[in-house]
Protein backbone atom coordinates (compact mmCIF):
# COMPACT_ATOMS: atom_id res chain seq x y z
CA UNK A 1 0.00 0.00 0.00
CA UNK A 2 1.58 3.27 -1.10
CA UNK A 3 1.73 6.09 1.46
CA UNK A 4 0.05 9.34 0.48
CA UNK A 5 2.65 12.03 -0.35
CA UNK A 6 1.31 14.39 2.35
CA UNK A 7 1.37 11.79 5.10
CA UNK A 8 4.35 10.40 7.02
CA UNK A 9 6.00 7.40 5.34
CA UNK A 10 6.01 4.19 7.41
CA UNK A 11 9.84 4.12 7.45
CA UNK A 12 9.91 7.64 8.87
CA UNK A 13 7.18 6.71 11.34
CA UNK A 14 9.28 3.83 12.58
CA UNK A 15 12.22 6.15 13.23
CA UNK A 16 9.97 8.73 14.88
CA UNK A 17 8.44 6.11 17.11
CA UNK A 18 11.77 4.60 18.22
CA UNK A 19 9.81 1.38 18.48
CA UNK A 20 11.51 -1.68 19.93
CA UNK A 21 10.14 -4.69 18.05
CA UNK A 22 9.28 -7.58 20.33
CA UNK A 23 9.56 -11.23 19.30
CA UNK A 24 6.14 -12.81 19.67
CA UNK A 25 3.98 -15.87 19.18
CA UNK A 26 0.21 -16.20 19.29
CA UNK A 27 0.28 -17.26 22.91
CA UNK A 28 3.33 -15.37 24.22
CA UNK A 29 5.18 -12.12 23.61
CA UNK A 30 8.20 -11.82 25.89
CA UNK A 31 10.78 -9.07 26.27
CA UNK A 32 14.24 -9.49 27.71
CA UNK A 33 15.48 -7.62 30.74
CA UNK A 34 16.34 -3.95 30.79
CA UNK A 35 19.92 -3.14 29.75
CA UNK A 36 21.81 -1.24 32.37
CA UNK A 37 19.46 -2.14 35.22
CA UNK A 38 20.97 -2.29 38.69
CA UNK A 39 22.39 -5.71 39.56
CA UNK A 40 20.32 -7.65 42.10
CA UNK A 41 18.38 -4.73 43.58
CA UNK A 42 16.51 -5.47 46.81
CA UNK A 43 13.38 -3.61 45.72
CA UNK A 44 11.87 -2.66 42.38
CA UNK A 45 9.03 -0.33 41.42
CA UNK A 46 7.16 -1.00 38.17
CA UNK A 47 5.05 1.84 36.73
CA UNK A 48 2.05 1.00 34.55
CA UNK A 49 0.29 3.77 32.62
CA UNK A 50 -3.11 3.28 30.99
CA UNK A 51 -5.38 5.12 28.58
CA UNK A 52 -8.75 4.00 27.33
CA UNK A 53 -11.68 4.93 25.12
CA UNK A 54 -9.63 7.52 23.26
CA UNK A 55 -12.20 7.35 20.45
CA UNK A 56 -9.97 8.97 17.86
CA UNK A 57 -9.00 12.00 19.93
CA UNK A 58 -5.49 13.32 19.39
CA UNK A 59 -5.88 17.08 19.04
CA UNK A 60 -7.28 18.86 22.14
CA UNK A 61 -10.43 20.07 20.42
CA UNK A 62 -14.07 19.27 19.78
CA UNK A 63 -14.41 18.77 16.02
CA UNK A 64 -18.17 19.24 16.17
CA UNK A 65 -17.92 22.75 17.63
CA UNK A 66 -14.42 23.68 16.46
CA UNK A 67 -13.60 24.76 20.03
CA UNK A 68 -10.69 23.66 22.26
CA UNK A 69 -11.25 20.75 24.63
CA UNK A 70 -9.07 19.54 27.48
CA UNK A 71 -8.77 15.99 26.15
CA UNK A 72 -6.77 14.02 23.62
CA UNK A 73 -3.70 11.90 23.16
CA UNK A 74 -1.47 14.92 22.42
CA UNK A 75 -2.00 16.11 26.00
CA UNK A 76 -1.67 12.58 27.36
CA UNK A 77 1.66 12.42 25.50
CA UNK A 78 2.98 15.28 27.61
CA UNK A 79 2.09 13.39 30.80
CA UNK A 80 3.65 10.18 29.48
CA UNK A 81 6.89 11.95 28.56
CA UNK A 82 7.07 13.42 32.05
CA UNK A 83 6.57 9.99 33.61
CA UNK A 84 9.23 8.47 31.35
CA UNK A 85 11.81 10.93 32.67
CA UNK A 86 11.27 9.38 36.12
CA UNK A 87 10.91 5.81 34.87
CA UNK A 88 12.22 5.08 31.36
CA UNK A 89 11.07 1.46 31.58
CA UNK A 90 7.40 2.03 32.43
CA UNK A 91 4.62 0.09 30.72
CA UNK A 92 2.01 1.92 28.60
CA UNK A 93 -1.27 0.15 27.77
CA UNK A 94 -4.48 1.18 26.00
CA UNK A 95 -7.75 -0.57 26.80
CA UNK A 96 -9.59 -0.04 23.51
CA UNK A 97 -12.23 1.89 21.56
CA UNK A 98 -9.38 3.70 19.90
CA UNK A 99 -9.83 3.98 16.11
CA UNK A 100 -13.44 5.30 16.09
CA UNK A 101 -15.24 8.28 17.51
CA UNK A 102 -14.23 11.61 15.93
CA UNK A 103 -14.52 13.11 12.45
CA UNK A 104 -10.72 12.75 12.21
CA UNK A 105 -10.79 8.95 12.36
CA UNK A 106 -14.10 8.74 10.50
CA UNK A 107 -12.65 10.66 7.57
CA UNK A 108 -9.56 8.47 7.60
CA UNK A 109 -11.45 5.19 7.83
CA UNK A 110 -14.20 6.02 5.35
CA UNK A 111 -12.83 8.67 3.00
CA UNK A 112 -9.03 8.30 2.89
CA UNK A 113 -7.84 5.04 4.39
CA UNK A 114 -4.57 4.70 2.45
CA UNK A 115 -2.23 6.43 4.94
CA UNK A 116 -1.24 4.82 8.23
CA UNK A 117 -4.03 4.83 10.79
CA UNK A 118 -3.60 8.12 12.72
CA UNK A 119 -4.21 6.55 16.13
CA UNK A 120 -1.66 3.82 15.51
CA UNK A 121 0.78 6.44 14.22
CA UNK A 122 0.37 8.52 17.37
CA UNK A 123 0.52 5.51 19.69
CA UNK A 124 3.61 4.12 17.96
CA UNK A 125 5.33 7.44 18.59
CA UNK A 126 4.53 7.11 22.31
CA UNK A 127 5.89 3.54 22.38
CA UNK A 128 2.78 1.80 23.66
CA UNK A 129 3.43 -1.73 24.88
CA UNK A 130 -0.01 -3.19 24.13
CA UNK A 131 -3.62 -2.41 23.31
CA UNK A 132 -6.88 -4.29 23.85
CA UNK A 133 -9.37 -4.02 20.96
CA UNK A 134 -12.73 -2.63 22.06
CA UNK A 135 -16.15 -3.09 20.52
CA UNK A 136 -15.86 0.13 18.47
CA UNK A 137 -12.74 -1.18 16.74
CA UNK A 138 -15.22 -3.25 14.68
CA UNK A 139 -17.42 -0.33 13.55
CA UNK A 140 -15.75 0.05 10.15
CA UNK A 141 -15.43 -3.68 9.42
CA UNK A 142 -12.60 -6.18 9.58
CA UNK A 143 -10.56 -4.75 6.70
CA UNK A 144 -10.17 -1.40 8.47
CA UNK A 145 -9.53 -3.12 11.80
CA UNK A 146 -6.86 -5.43 10.39
CA UNK A 147 -5.15 -2.57 8.55
CA UNK A 148 -4.89 -0.55 11.76
CA UNK A 149 -3.72 -3.59 13.68
CA UNK A 150 -1.01 -4.30 11.10
CA UNK A 151 0.24 -0.71 11.42
CA UNK A 152 0.67 -0.91 15.19
CA UNK A 153 4.18 -1.49 16.49
CA UNK A 154 2.71 -3.14 19.59
CA UNK A 155 0.48 -6.19 20.02
CA UNK A 156 -3.30 -6.12 20.25
CA UNK A 157 -4.33 -8.47 23.10
CA UNK A 158 -7.66 -10.27 23.54
CA UNK A 159 -7.74 -13.76 25.02
CA UNK A 160 -11.51 -14.19 24.67
CA UNK A 161 -11.77 -13.23 20.97
CA UNK A 162 -11.66 -16.57 19.17
CA UNK A 163 -11.12 -17.39 15.49
CA UNK A 164 -13.83 -19.91 14.65
CA UNK A 165 -11.68 -21.59 12.00
CA UNK A 166 -9.01 -22.62 14.51
CA UNK A 167 -10.69 -22.36 17.87
CA UNK A 168 -7.69 -20.30 19.02
CA UNK A 169 -7.47 -16.66 20.10
CA UNK A 170 -7.57 -14.28 17.14
CA UNK A 171 -5.18 -11.97 18.97
CA UNK A 172 -2.27 -12.68 21.28
CA UNK A 173 -3.95 -13.45 24.60
CA UNK A 174 -1.19 -11.97 26.74
CA UNK A 175 2.15 -10.23 26.84
CA UNK A 176 5.00 -10.90 29.28
CA UNK A 177 7.41 -8.05 29.98
CA UNK A 178 10.53 -8.42 32.11
CA UNK A 179 11.70 -5.21 33.77
CA UNK A 180 14.66 -5.16 36.18
CA UNK A 181 14.23 -8.92 36.44
CA UNK A 182 10.55 -8.68 37.42
CA UNK A 183 8.15 -10.51 35.10
CA UNK A 184 4.82 -8.77 34.46
CA UNK A 185 2.03 -10.62 32.68
CA UNK A 186 -0.51 -8.48 30.79
CA UNK A 187 -3.73 -10.29 29.88
CA UNK A 188 -6.19 -8.73 27.40
CA UNK A 189 -9.97 -9.19 27.49
CA UNK A 190 -12.73 -7.66 25.31
CA UNK A 191 -16.38 -7.20 26.24
CA UNK A 192 -18.35 -10.11 24.72
CA UNK A 193 -21.32 -7.96 23.68
CA UNK A 194 -20.06 -7.17 20.19
CA UNK A 195 -22.53 -9.48 18.37
CA UNK A 196 -25.38 -7.56 20.03
CA UNK A 197 -24.20 -4.28 18.55
CA UNK A 198 -22.42 -4.97 15.28
CA UNK A 199 -23.45 -6.25 11.87
CA UNK A 200 -22.31 -9.88 11.49
CA UNK A 201 -19.93 -9.13 8.61
CA UNK A 202 -18.03 -6.73 10.90
CA UNK A 203 -16.89 -9.67 13.06
CA UNK A 204 -17.17 -12.53 10.57
CA UNK A 205 -15.24 -15.60 11.64
CA UNK A 206 -14.94 -14.47 15.26
CA UNK A 207 -16.70 -15.32 18.48
CA UNK A 208 -16.42 -13.59 21.83
CA UNK A 209 -16.33 -15.79 24.91
CA UNK A 210 -17.58 -14.79 28.33
CA UNK A 211 -14.57 -13.46 30.15
CA UNK A 212 -14.37 -14.86 33.71
CA UNK A 213 -13.53 -18.43 32.66
CA UNK A 214 -11.06 -17.21 30.04
CA UNK A 215 -9.39 -14.96 32.60
CA UNK A 216 -9.05 -17.84 35.05
CA UNK A 217 -7.45 -20.04 32.38
CA UNK A 218 -4.83 -17.51 31.30
CA UNK A 219 -4.04 -16.20 34.77
CA UNK A 220 -3.17 -19.79 35.67
CA UNK A 221 -0.96 -20.04 32.56
CA UNK A 222 0.77 -16.78 33.42
CA UNK A 223 1.38 -17.86 37.01
CA UNK A 224 2.25 -21.53 36.52
CA UNK A 225 3.89 -21.64 33.08
CA UNK A 226 5.18 -18.12 32.48
CA UNK A 227 6.16 -17.68 36.16
CA UNK A 228 5.21 -14.03 36.25
CA UNK A 229 5.58 -12.00 39.43
CA UNK A 230 2.41 -9.99 38.86
CA UNK A 231 -0.67 -10.17 36.62
CA UNK A 232 -2.19 -7.07 35.05
CA UNK A 233 -5.54 -7.52 33.28
CA UNK A 234 -6.23 -4.90 30.63
CA UNK A 235 -9.90 -5.18 29.73
CA UNK A 236 -12.36 -3.40 27.53
CA UNK A 237 -14.95 -3.73 30.26
CA UNK A 238 -15.84 -1.78 33.37
CA UNK A 239 -18.06 -1.93 36.43
CA UNK A 240 -21.84 -2.29 36.37
CA UNK A 241 -24.52 -2.88 38.91
CA UNK A 242 -23.28 -1.58 42.28
CA UNK A 243 -23.83 2.13 43.08
CA UNK A 244 -21.30 1.83 45.92
CA UNK A 245 -18.68 0.86 43.36
CA UNK A 246 -18.92 3.83 41.03
CA UNK A 247 -21.29 2.60 38.31
CA UNK A 248 -25.11 2.84 38.71
CA UNK A 249 -27.18 -0.17 37.69
CA UNK A 250 -28.13 -0.04 34.01
CA UNK A 251 -31.14 -2.23 33.16
CA UNK A 252 -30.17 -2.23 29.48
CA UNK A 253 -26.73 -3.79 30.07
CA UNK A 254 -26.26 -7.53 30.56
CA UNK A 255 -23.95 -8.35 33.47
CA UNK A 256 -21.38 -10.01 31.19
CA UNK A 257 -20.83 -6.76 29.27
CA UNK A 258 -18.86 -5.30 32.18
CA UNK A 259 -17.35 -8.14 34.19
CA UNK A 260 -14.62 -6.30 36.10
CA UNK A 261 -16.14 -6.95 39.51
CA UNK A 262 -16.92 -10.58 38.77
CA UNK A 263 -13.37 -11.23 37.59
CA UNK A 264 -11.82 -9.43 40.56
CA UNK A 265 -13.97 -11.47 42.95
CA UNK A 266 -13.80 -14.86 41.23
CA UNK A 267 -10.39 -15.17 39.58
CA UNK A 268 -7.41 -15.64 41.90
CA UNK A 269 -3.95 -14.42 41.01
CA UNK A 270 -4.77 -10.96 39.56
CA UNK A 271 -3.01 -7.90 40.99
CA UNK A 272 -4.23 -5.00 38.84
CA UNK A 273 -7.20 -4.50 36.50
CA UNK A 274 -7.18 -1.64 34.01
CA UNK A 275 -10.79 -1.01 32.97
CA UNK A 276 -12.60 0.62 30.04
CA UNK A 277 -15.87 0.78 28.07
CA UNK A 278 -18.13 2.65 30.53
CA UNK A 279 -16.26 5.98 30.16
CA UNK A 280 -16.04 6.27 33.95
CA UNK A 281 -13.04 7.59 35.83
CA UNK A 282 -11.89 5.29 38.63
CA UNK A 283 -8.73 6.35 40.42
CA UNK A 284 -8.29 3.37 42.72
CA UNK A 285 -10.72 0.72 43.87
CA UNK A 286 -9.78 -2.39 45.84
CA UNK A 287 -11.94 -5.49 45.45
CA UNK A 288 -10.88 -8.82 46.92
CA UNK A 289 -7.28 -7.60 47.04
CA UNK A 290 -7.32 -6.59 43.37
CA UNK A 291 -6.61 -2.96 42.48
CA UNK A 292 -8.91 -1.55 39.77
CA UNK A 293 -8.52 1.74 37.89
CA UNK A 294 -10.01 3.37 34.80
CA UNK A 295 -8.82 6.37 32.77
CA UNK A 296 -12.19 7.90 31.87
CA UNK A 297 -12.48 8.51 28.13
CA UNK A 298 -11.23 10.65 25.24
CA UNK A 299 -7.82 11.16 26.84
CA UNK A 300 -9.35 13.02 29.78
CA UNK A 301 -7.20 11.06 32.25
CA UNK A 302 -4.06 8.94 32.44
CA UNK A 303 -4.04 6.13 34.97
CA UNK A 304 -0.73 5.71 36.77
CA UNK A 305 -0.36 2.49 38.73
CA UNK A 306 2.74 1.54 40.70
CA UNK A 307 3.67 -1.98 41.75
CA UNK A 308 6.32 -2.36 44.47
CA UNK A 309 8.34 -5.59 44.66
CA UNK A 310 10.86 -6.94 47.18
CA UNK A 311 13.38 -9.68 46.46
CA UNK A 312 12.83 -12.90 48.39
CA UNK A 313 15.57 -15.13 49.81
CA UNK A 314 14.91 -17.57 46.97
CA UNK A 315 15.87 -14.86 44.51
CA UNK A 316 12.31 -14.34 43.28
CA UNK A 317 10.12 -11.29 43.65
CA UNK A 318 7.11 -10.66 45.87
CA UNK A 319 4.59 -7.88 45.30
CA UNK A 320 4.53 -5.88 48.54
CA UNK A 321 2.33 -2.89 47.72
CA UNK A 322 0.46 -1.20 44.90
CA UNK A 323 -1.24 2.09 44.21
CA UNK A 324 -3.11 3.83 41.41
CA UNK A 325 -4.63 7.14 40.52
CA UNK A 326 -6.25 8.70 37.47
CA UNK A 327 -4.40 11.90 36.59
CA UNK A 328 -6.70 14.46 34.93
CA UNK A 329 -5.83 16.40 31.81
CA UNK A 330 -6.35 20.16 32.22
CA UNK A 331 -5.61 23.49 30.59
CA UNK A 332 -2.21 23.70 32.26
CA UNK A 333 -0.95 20.63 30.42
CA UNK A 334 0.30 21.58 26.95
CA UNK A 335 -0.28 19.35 23.96
CA UNK A 336 2.86 17.60 22.73
CA UNK A 337 4.00 19.55 19.67
CA UNK A 338 5.71 16.58 18.04
CA UNK A 339 2.48 14.58 18.14
CA UNK A 340 0.44 17.49 16.81
CA UNK A 341 2.87 17.81 13.91
CA UNK A 342 2.72 14.06 13.25
CA UNK A 343 -1.09 14.07 12.98
CA UNK A 344 -1.48 17.51 11.36
CA UNK A 345 -2.04 16.18 7.78
CA UNK A 346 -5.01 14.13 9.02
CA UNK A 347 -6.29 17.04 11.10
CA UNK A 348 -6.07 19.54 8.24
CA UNK A 349 -7.95 17.41 5.72
CA UNK A 350 -10.63 16.64 8.33
CA UNK A 351 -11.10 20.34 9.05
CA UNK A 352 -11.38 21.12 5.34
CA UNK A 353 -14.10 18.47 4.93
CA UNK A 354 -16.00 19.62 8.02
CA UNK A 355 -15.95 23.24 6.84
CA UNK A 356 -17.68 22.47 3.53
CA UNK A 357 -20.94 24.46 3.16
CA UNK A 358 -23.83 22.25 2.10
CA UNK A 359 -27.09 23.97 3.03
CA UNK A 360 -29.07 26.68 4.81
CA UNK A 361 -31.20 27.00 7.93
CA UNK A 362 -33.79 29.73 8.39
CA UNK A 363 -33.11 29.85 12.11
CA UNK A 364 -30.83 28.39 14.76
CA UNK A 365 -31.72 24.86 15.88
CA UNK A 366 -30.42 22.74 18.74
CA UNK A 367 -30.90 19.28 20.24
CA UNK A 368 -30.71 20.30 23.88
CA UNK A 369 -34.28 19.19 24.64
CA UNK A 370 -34.43 16.51 21.96
CA UNK A 371 -35.35 13.79 24.48
CA UNK A 372 -38.15 15.84 26.06
CA UNK A 373 -40.14 17.06 23.09
CA UNK A 374 -40.30 16.74 19.33
CA UNK A 375 -37.59 18.88 17.74
CA UNK A 376 -36.60 19.85 14.22
CA UNK A 377 -33.14 18.26 14.44
CA UNK A 378 -34.45 14.84 15.47
CA UNK A 379 -37.14 15.17 12.82
CA UNK A 380 -34.39 15.74 10.25
CA UNK A 381 -32.90 12.34 11.13
CA UNK A 382 -36.37 10.79 10.94
CA UNK A 383 -37.14 12.41 7.58
CA UNK A 384 -33.88 11.13 6.07
CA UNK A 385 -34.49 7.61 7.36
CA UNK A 386 -38.09 7.58 6.12
CA UNK A 387 -37.12 8.80 2.65
CA UNK A 388 -33.94 6.75 2.23
CA UNK A 389 -35.72 3.57 3.36
CA UNK A 390 -39.13 4.34 1.82
CA UNK A 391 -40.40 3.49 5.27
CA UNK A 392 -43.73 3.96 7.03
CA UNK A 393 -42.29 4.65 10.45
CA UNK A 394 -38.84 5.66 11.71
CA UNK A 395 -37.16 5.35 15.10
CA UNK A 396 -34.30 7.63 16.14
CA UNK A 397 -32.82 9.09 19.30
CA UNK A 398 -31.06 12.23 20.45
CA UNK A 399 -27.46 11.23 19.72
CA UNK A 400 -25.82 14.50 20.76
CA UNK A 401 -27.53 17.00 23.06
CA UNK A 402 -24.89 19.53 22.09
CA UNK A 403 -25.76 19.49 18.38
CA UNK A 404 -26.42 22.99 17.04
CA UNK A 405 -27.36 24.33 13.61
CA UNK A 406 -26.77 28.07 13.17
CA UNK A 407 -29.05 30.34 11.23
CA UNK A 408 -27.68 30.75 7.71
CA UNK A 409 -24.98 28.57 6.17
CA UNK A 410 -24.86 24.94 7.32
CA UNK A 411 -21.64 22.93 7.05
CA UNK A 412 -20.74 19.26 7.14
CA UNK A 413 -19.52 19.91 10.71
CA UNK A 414 -23.00 21.04 11.78
CA UNK A 415 -24.69 17.98 10.33
CA UNK A 416 -22.05 15.52 11.52
CA UNK A 417 -22.67 16.72 15.07
CA UNK A 418 -26.29 15.57 14.90
CA UNK A 419 -25.36 11.93 14.34
CA UNK A 420 -22.06 11.05 16.03
CA UNK A 421 -22.21 7.25 15.64
CA UNK A 422 -21.18 4.96 12.78
CA UNK A 423 -24.65 3.44 12.39
CA UNK A 424 -26.15 2.21 9.14
CA UNK A 425 -29.83 2.17 8.15
CA UNK A 426 -32.04 -0.91 8.23
CA UNK A 427 -35.66 -1.13 7.12
CA UNK A 428 -37.40 -4.10 8.69
CA UNK A 429 -40.88 -5.54 8.62
CA UNK A 430 -42.45 -4.94 12.01
CA UNK A 431 -45.96 -5.15 13.38
CA UNK A 432 -47.88 -2.51 15.24
CA UNK A 433 -47.43 -4.60 18.38
CA UNK A 434 -43.64 -4.60 17.95
CA UNK A 435 -43.56 -0.85 17.41
CA UNK A 436 -45.65 -0.26 20.54
CA UNK A 437 -43.36 -2.60 22.51
CA UNK A 438 -40.35 -0.61 21.30
CA UNK A 439 -41.95 2.67 22.34
CA UNK A 440 -42.92 1.24 25.74
CA UNK A 441 -39.34 0.11 26.20
CA UNK A 442 -38.13 3.58 25.22
CA UNK A 443 -40.50 5.18 27.74
CA UNK A 444 -38.53 3.38 30.46
CA UNK A 445 -36.02 6.21 29.94
CA UNK A 446 -38.19 8.07 32.46
CA UNK A 447 -38.56 7.22 36.13
CA UNK A 448 -42.05 6.87 37.66
CA UNK A 449 -44.01 10.10 37.82
CA UNK A 450 -43.64 12.18 40.96
CA UNK A 451 -45.91 15.18 41.58
CA UNK A 452 -44.09 18.44 41.06
CA UNK A 453 -41.25 16.92 39.03
CA UNK A 454 -40.77 17.71 35.36
CA UNK A 455 -39.91 15.10 32.71
CA UNK A 456 -36.36 16.50 32.70
CA UNK A 457 -36.10 15.67 36.41
CA UNK A 458 -37.43 12.16 35.79
CA UNK A 459 -34.85 11.10 33.20
CA UNK A 460 -33.13 7.94 34.43
CA UNK A 461 -29.41 8.80 34.77
CA UNK A 462 -28.47 5.14 34.21
CA UNK A 463 -29.94 5.14 30.68
CA UNK A 464 -28.15 7.21 28.01
CA UNK A 465 -30.23 9.43 25.74
CA UNK A 466 -29.18 7.39 22.69
CA UNK A 467 -31.33 4.56 24.05
CA UNK A 468 -34.51 6.66 24.15
CA UNK A 469 -36.04 6.20 20.71
CA UNK A 470 -38.70 8.50 19.35
CA UNK A 471 -40.93 7.63 16.40
CA UNK A 472 -41.95 9.49 13.25
CA UNK A 473 -44.74 8.38 10.89
CA UNK A 474 -47.06 7.80 13.84
CA UNK A 475 -48.44 10.06 16.57
CA UNK A 476 -48.60 9.13 20.25
CA UNK A 477 -48.33 10.26 23.85
CA UNK A 478 -46.08 9.06 26.67
CA UNK A 479 -48.07 9.24 29.92
CA UNK A 480 -45.59 9.10 32.79
CA UNK A 481 -48.44 8.76 35.29
CA UNK A 482 -49.01 5.22 34.09
CA UNK A 483 -46.96 2.18 35.03
CA UNK A 484 -43.90 1.37 32.91
CA UNK A 485 -44.92 -0.90 30.06
CA UNK A 486 -48.29 0.84 29.73
CA UNK A 487 -47.33 4.43 29.03
CA UNK A 488 -47.93 4.74 25.27
CA UNK A 489 -51.37 6.22 24.61
CA UNK A 490 -53.26 7.19 21.45
CA UNK A 491 -50.82 5.50 19.06
CA UNK A 492 -52.10 6.46 15.62
CA UNK A 493 -50.92 5.58 12.12
CA UNK A 494 -52.43 7.59 9.26
CA UNK A 495 -54.86 9.16 11.76
CA UNK A 496 -56.27 5.80 12.86
CA UNK A 497 -55.44 3.57 15.85
CA UNK A 498 -52.46 1.35 14.97
CA UNK A 499 -53.64 -2.27 14.85
CA UNK A 500 -51.29 -4.72 16.63
CA UNK A 501 -51.11 -6.92 13.51
CA UNK A 502 -50.56 -4.07 11.06
CA UNK A 503 -47.33 -4.64 9.13
CA UNK A 504 -45.02 -1.65 8.77
CA UNK A 505 -41.80 -0.77 7.00
CA UNK A 506 -39.83 0.38 10.03
CA UNK A 507 -36.58 2.36 9.64
CA UNK A 508 -34.04 1.75 12.41
CA UNK A 509 -30.26 1.70 12.75
CA UNK A 510 -28.10 -1.42 12.82
CA UNK A 511 -27.54 -1.05 16.58
CA UNK A 512 -31.30 -1.41 17.14
CA UNK A 513 -31.62 -4.22 14.59
CA UNK A 514 -29.06 -6.19 16.57
CA UNK A 515 -30.98 -5.60 19.80
CA UNK A 516 -28.77 -2.80 21.12
CA UNK A 517 -30.15 -0.84 24.06
CA UNK A 518 -32.42 -3.72 25.06
CA UNK A 519 -34.69 -3.41 22.00
CA UNK A 520 -34.95 -7.17 21.71
CA UNK A 521 -38.41 -6.95 20.12
CA UNK A 522 -36.73 -5.69 16.91
CA UNK A 523 -33.80 -8.08 16.81
CA UNK A 524 -33.90 -10.37 13.82
CA UNK A 525 -36.98 -8.76 12.21
CA UNK A 526 -37.20 -9.47 8.44
CA UNK A 527 -34.87 -7.07 6.63
CA UNK A 528 -36.45 -5.25 3.69
CA UNK A 529 -33.56 -2.88 2.98
CA UNK A 530 -30.20 -1.89 4.42
CA UNK A 531 -27.81 0.88 3.49
CA UNK A 532 -24.10 0.55 2.91
CA UNK A 533 -23.60 4.23 3.87
CA UNK A 534 -23.71 5.47 7.44
CA UNK A 535 -26.83 7.38 8.47
CA UNK A 536 -24.60 10.42 9.05
CA UNK A 537 -23.65 10.40 5.37
CA UNK A 538 -27.29 9.96 4.36
CA UNK A 539 -28.16 13.12 6.31
CA UNK A 540 -25.25 15.04 4.79
CA UNK A 541 -26.35 13.92 1.30
CA UNK A 542 -29.97 14.92 2.01
CA UNK A 543 -28.99 18.43 3.11
CA UNK A 544 -26.63 18.78 0.13
CA UNK A 545 -29.45 17.90 -2.27
CA UNK A 546 -32.33 19.72 -0.54
CA UNK A 547 -30.32 22.74 0.66
CA UNK A 548 -32.85 23.97 3.24
CA UNK A 549 -33.29 22.31 6.64
CA UNK A 550 -36.92 22.23 7.88
CA UNK A 551 -37.03 24.50 10.92
CA UNK A 552 -40.27 23.24 12.52
CA UNK A 553 -40.98 19.79 13.99
CA UNK A 554 -44.26 18.06 13.21
CA UNK A 555 -45.16 17.67 16.91
CA UNK A 556 -46.26 14.07 16.46
CA UNK A 557 -45.49 13.00 20.04
CA UNK A 558 -45.54 14.51 23.51
CA UNK A 559 -44.99 13.66 27.16
CA UNK A 560 -47.82 13.79 29.70
CA UNK A 561 -48.46 15.42 32.07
Amino acid sequence: MKPHPHFPRPDLVARLALVVLLGCSAARLASTGVPGAARNPATVKITVLSTTDLHGRVYPMDYYTGKPAEVGLAKIATLVQRERKDDPHLLLIDCGDTIQGTPLVYYHNRKHNEPTDPMMLAMNSLRYDAMVPGNHEYNFGLAVLQKARSEASFPWLSANTIAKATGQPAYAPFLVKEIHGVRIGILGLTTPGIPRWEDPEHYAGLEFLETAAVAEKYVRILREQEHVDAVVVAMHMGIDGDPALVEPANPLRPAAENAALAIARQVPGIDLILMAHTHRTVSALSVNGVLLAQAGCWGSHLVKAELFFAREKSGGWKLQAKSARAQPVHAGIPADEAMLALIRPYHDETQAWLGTKIGLSARALNAREGSLRDTALIDLIQRVQLEAGQADVSLAANYNRGAFIPAGDVTVRDIAAIYVYENTLYVVEATGAQLKAALEHAAGFFLPHAPGKTPAQLMNPAIPAYNFDMAAGVSYEIDLRRAPGDRIRNLLFKDAPLAPDRKLRLAINNYRYNGGGGYTMLRGAPVLMRSSAEIRDLIIDWVTQNKTIPAEPDHNWRILP
